[in-house]
């Protein structure tokens, strides 16, 4: 497990999405104290905003197409801004998949631990995301090394002679193993791919 470090986030930038309110003034006051310059925005968030560095919105009023991407796909870290823990509000926002939170109302504390937490939890979950993406796609060419390795077999070979006949012809074509069973299938005829 690689271990974490805490980030500079000293010229971030940060987005609001909250009500003209006391609380927009707090945590404005808190983001400039750390160093970020702070943009707020009501009642929707501009496209232009996808390129802020983190986001902070108000959990009490706010509504999925308030956002211009879908739910649980930030392209940033997100920040709750928590008053209400009425059920309805709560679900809201485990589906928008927030990354971090802080309870209104907002102090003179709060922001700089919930930064360093939106952050780690926001790298974290795209760390994941293209983990499970790399998987799906190792497993795919899995699936078509043993189609490929099929294919030869029956052409009278042994599932080894197969095998070796395929890391040949990888070899020989100067390509990967996969890529090289991906040729082999999509060169193979309907007929002869489906008795693969």
């Amino acid at each position: 497990m690689r271990r974490l470090q805490i980030p500079e986030l000293g010229g971030a930038n940060a987005a609001i999405l909250h009500r003209p309110h006391a609380t927009v003034v707090a945590l404005t006051r808190q983001l400039e104290a750390i160093g970020l310059q702070a943009v707020s925005y009501w009642p929707d968030l501009p496209a232009a905003a996808r390129s802020s560095d983190y986001l902070f919105l108000d959990v009490d009023t706010a509504y999925d197409d308030q956002f211009p991407w879908p739910a649980g796909q930030a392209p940033m870290p997100t920040i709750a801004l928590v008053g209400s823990e009425a059920p309805g509000r709560i679900e809201w926002l485990m589906n928008f998949g927030a990354d971090a939170q802080i309870l209104k109302p907002v102090g003179t504390g709060g922001v700089y631990s919930a930064l360093l937490i939106a952050r780690a939890t926001f790298d974290a979950r795209a760390e994941m995301a293209d983990r499970i993406t790399s998987l799906r796609a190792r497993l795919g060419q899995r699936q078509t090394v043993v189609r490929a390795v099929a294919l030869l077999a029956a052409r009278g070979k042994s599932e080894d002679a197969a095998y070796d006949q395929l890391r040949a012809m990888a070899m020989a074509w100067r390509v990967s193993f996969e890529e090289a069973a991906e040729r082999i299938v999509s060169n193979a005829g309907p007929q002869e791919s489906d008795h693969g």
